[in-house]
């Protein structure tokens, strides 16, 4: 079988094909080649699995979205949260127009099959969070507030930001409102909040994005 030359992203548009046509992951490696006309040793020279050629995309994404703030002259500009709003809009951005492929990849009935899929983007966020120092923030707090953000200490401010980007995925997910609008407000308020807490300053924020969340999810549960 005659072979075409192929590289990662290549590899990535033929399964985004087969995903958006059939609607489910190929059955294995083996058709997926001969159906895409390329050797399975192409294949494995970039993915070892389907699982990893899915967290490809997730990954793919972001490395898109931080391109495109890259362009943007205002945004080395901006303070860290700004910054991290501006990522969430791309981001999440990025996954509106590829929607169909996200929710393929993501629809697992098992949580932990979908946290999977999310540990290589895990891994970047972690990293872009780092970037934007917000880990060191409380260097600058007085000791009364290093007292209250003791109870954070332990769970750590990455994951915290972390927790707030997966609940802010799955909000996505279930969102059926007009241009996803909802999820921007969502996001406002969630990177908002998440702020906040590293501040110890919740008050005014969190009973804001509580009564949004107690609206759109608790309340009609």
């Amino acid at each position: 079988m005659e072979t075409l030359p192929l590289d990662k992203k290549a590899i990535l548009n033929k399964y985004s094909d087969y995903i958006l046509r059939h609607n489910h992951s190929p059955k294995n490696i083996y058709s997926f080649c001969e159906d895409n006309e390329m050797s399975e040793n192409d294949f494995y020279i970039f993915f070892a699995n389907f699982e990893e050629v899915e967290k490809e995309f997730l990954v793919y994404f972001f490395e898109e979205s931080l391109f495109l703030l890259g362009d943007d002259l205002n945004y080395s500009q901006m303070d860290d949260k700004t910054k991290l709003l501006s990522l969430y809009y791309t981001y999440f951005e990025q996954l509106t127009m590829n929607r169909s492929l996200i929710m393929v990849i993501l629809k697992k009935k098992n949580p932990l099959e979908r946290l999977k899929k999310l540990s290589k983007l895990k891994v970047m966020f972690i990293d872009l969070i780092k970037t934007l120092n917000i880990v060191t923030m409380s260097n600058d707090l007085e000791n009364s507030k290093l007292e209250k953000l003791e109870k954070y200490k332990n769970k750590g401010v990455e994951e915290l930001f972390w927790n707030n980007f997966l609940v802010t995925l799955k909000f996505w997910m279930d969102d059926t409102s007009s241009s996803f609008e909802k999820t921007d407000i969502f996001i406002e308020k969630s990177v908002e909040a998440s702020f906040e807490l590293i501040n110890t300053k919740p008050l005014e924020k969190l009973l804001d994005f509580g009564k949004f969340i107690w609206k759109e999810k608790v309340g009609k549960f």
